[in-house]
């Protein structure tokens, strides 16, 4: 405790001066808690915004789950939370604007922005603002700043424009904390701070897109806020914009400058041991309750190496199978460009095939063509042989006798006529039944075939005609009966005629059966090669038919290379998403591991050396002299021993003090040895 005390022996009277050169002393030595404290809060406070950054980050890739309550025990405790957080800053708005009017009257002139109340006012104004403000979810990430509902006043009164056109045509500003931060300067500069906050609270219903149901700006304080900021009017501000940088300004509340001085009567030393005291424990709890939230973070981070080397894992196997697919769709291709080759051979082939067929079944269809023509000329030989027989047996009427041989003979030849057209016409209506087939299996073969009817047509035709012609016969033969008797002679000598005659007749009629079966054959052929096409063409339209499916094929995995190739993408969307949170959190670690480093140095000006007390040093710890009254006892700063004045003569600036203060030769060393070492 006595720690801030020199006790010297009542033989050693000092003098005057070195009274006062000791009060001075005792000056600095009381003021060094307070540098600390501050040191310590601003390490607290930064190590909480990287560890909310950090875990934000985490929760955006997902591996954080976010913890979800129901009870309503657990929305009671909230609530009550944030009650506290309001009063808390409401009561913080106060001190500051009051201690920021004061300070201004008290300076008597316009503030700057270097002025520390206006900046701890505008930094208290912040967390006002920023209480209870609801997260925006980007495609970026996730955005939490107060400019949003600022920007309503805009909206709302006209006179507020001017300030943001301003603030959007600055440079400099990139977020939109910093564009906040602006408009707030301005608006003060103006005189118009509570105004313009005045129209945002009685547009709660707007606010209500920006703030949570419990925050300050929608409950009864930020009215109360509001009726405070009334005061700043008598303040006159000039704040430059250009030369700050407020994109990247850290906003911590500094209570330093609320803290009472404790060094007024010798009745509050004590008090002001004891807050220090209060002090050193609170620097104590918070590195404890750091050095477990660096272990949870470090925890974090393991489980997020962990959980990259699974997704790097994850993304080789996915390239792997890119690979793989991409192997098999040029495999596939190369098949596809082999079959439509074999495709379009075949086709070439089955085309030359039917031109040759085509000009075969011409060849064939002009040789019938001929064929029908030579029976025409045989059929119309044929008429005018019987015209020349009928006109002799009209010159033979009158011989009876010649006739009744005759009409035997022909009696027996008509017999044999009528069974030989008997013949005819059944090998016509087989000829029929033919081509009544043929009709109904080929449709392209319909000319031939109606050529080939109308010559049986005319064949029975000229078959009626012989029918009618025998009816005409019978009746001259009852006519020559009468002249029978008349005709014998004549018909004795016309008997050798009529039978070479019938000879030749018949002689054409056994040619017309052999050109007959000839026509039947050369059918036969002709149904045989139509049955051979159309099985072909069935073939054809089965090649056909695969070649479709496979086309359908090669589409449907076309489809999925596509999906595969989307997935593909969005797999390293992922991964370039996963590797900024990781760069942010290796920056969010290293900035921790280097205010922990601050930290520890603190912790080991605070713990590390004892502050050796005065009554126990009675000899110069380096130089072994005994101390007297020009050999004054001094303290190093660094390890806490007492040294005389020559060994002691060295100056430095160490962490826990703003301003050089004194420190021992070793240490003196030391300190300078571990500087190089860290700027090398």
């Amino acid at each position: 405790i006595k720690e801030d005390f020199e006790i010297i022996d009542k033989k050693q009277i000092p003098s005057a001066t070195e009274l006062k050169s000791e009060e001075k002393e005792k000056t600095e030595e009381a003021r060094w808690s307070a540098p600390i404290l501050s040191l310590a809060k601003k390490a607290s406070e930064n190590l909480a915004l990287s560890y909310g950054n950090a875990l934000k980050s985490a929760s955006l890739v997902g591996f954080i789950s976010k913890p979800v309550s129901n009870d309503s025990t657990a929305k009671t405790s909230v609530r009550g939370h944030a009650m506290e957080e309001r009063t808390n800053l409401m009561n913080m708005m106060k001190l500051s604007i009051k201690t920021l009017i004061q300070s201004a009257l008290s300076l008597g002139r316009t503030l700057d922005s270097d002025f520390p109340p206006l900046q701890q006012f505008f930094v208290v104004l912040e967390h006002c603002l920023k209480h209870g403000l609801k997260v925006k979810k980007t495609f970026i990430g996730q955005n939490k700043s107060f400019f949003g509902p600022l920007e309503l006043v805009e909206k709302l009164c006209p006179e507020a424009s001017d300030i943001a056109t301003s603030v959007k045509n600055l440079p400099e500003l990139k977020t939109a904390v910093g564009r906040g931060r602006a408009w707030l300067y301005l608006a003060l500069m103006q005189k118009k701070l509570a105004d313009y906050l005045k129209v945002l609270l009685d547009h709660k219903h707007l606010l209500s897109e920006f703030y949570e149901p419990d925050a300050l700006m929608m409950e009864e304080e930020g009215a109360v806020i509001v009726g405070l900021l009334v005061g700043l009017n008598v303040i006159d501000a000039n704040l430059c914009l250009k030369g700050e940088d407020l994109d990247s300004q850290v906003g911590v509340i500094d209570f330093s400058l609320y803290l009472k001085e404790t060094q007024d009567s010798d009745g509050k030393q004590d008090g002001g041991i004891t807050a220090v005291l209060d002090q050193k424990h609170y620097v104590e709890e918070l590195n404890r309750h750091l050095s477990c939230t660096v272990a949870d973070l470090q925890n974090k981070v393991d489980c997020l190496e962990k959980t990259n080397s699974k997704l790097q894992e994850e993304l080789a196997a996915a390239t792997d199978r890119i690979g793989s697919l991409q192997e098999e769709q040029q495999q596939l291709k190369q098949q596809n460009e082999l079959i439509r080759e074999r495709s379009e051979k075949s086709v070439e082939v089955t085309k030359e095939d039917t031109k040759v067929e085509l000009d075969t079944y011409k060849q064939s269809r002009q040789g019938l063509d001929e064929m029908y023509s030579d029976v025409w000329k045989q059929l119309k030989e044929e008429k005018k042989i019987r015209l020349e027989l009928e006109k002799e047996l009209e010159l033979q009427i009158g011989m009876k006798t010649e006739m009744e041989i005759a009409m035997k003979l022909l009696e027996k030849d008509t017999h044999e006529k009528q069974d030989t057209l008997v013949a005819l016409r059944q090998q016509l209506e087989e000829v029929k039944a033919i081509n009544l087939h043929m009709f109904h299996k080929s449709q392209n073969a319909e000319s031939t075939l109606q050529q080939k009817t109308e010559a049986i047509s005319s064949f029975e035709g000229k078959t009626n005609e012989m029918m009618s012609s025998m009816k005409q016969m019978e009746e001259r033969l009852q006519h020559a009966e009468k002249a029978r008797q008349a005709a014998e002679e004549r018909c004795n000598k016309m008997k050798q005629e009529l039978a070479g005659r019938l000879d030749t007749c018949r002689q054409q009629m056994s040619q017309l059966d052999s050109k007959c079966s000839t026509l039947e054959k050369e059918l036969k052929s002709e149904k045989e090669q139509r049955q051979t096409l159309q099985k072909e063409l069935h073939q054809e339209k089965d090649a056909a038919t695969l070649l479709k499916t496979e086309l359908q094929q090669m589409e449907g995995l076309k489809k999925e290379l596509r999906k595969l190739q989307e997935e593909k993408q969005q797999l390293e969307k992922v991964c370039e998403e996963q590797e900024q949170a990781l760069q942010e959190m290796g920056l969010h670690l290293s900035q921790s591991k280097l205010k922990m480093e601050d930290i520890k140095e603190v912790n080991k000006a605070l713990k590390g050396h004892t502050w050796l007390k005065d009554d126990e040093a009675t000899h110069c710890k380096q130089c072994e002299k005994e101390f007297s009254i020009s050999r004054r006892k001094h303290h190093c700063r660094n390890c806490g021993d007492i040294f005389c004045n020559t060994c002691s003569s060295n100056e430095l600036a160490l962490p826990s003090y703003p301003k050089p203060v004194r420190v021992c030769d070793a240490c003196h060393t030391f300190l300078l040895q571990r500087c190089s070492s860290n700027s090398s």
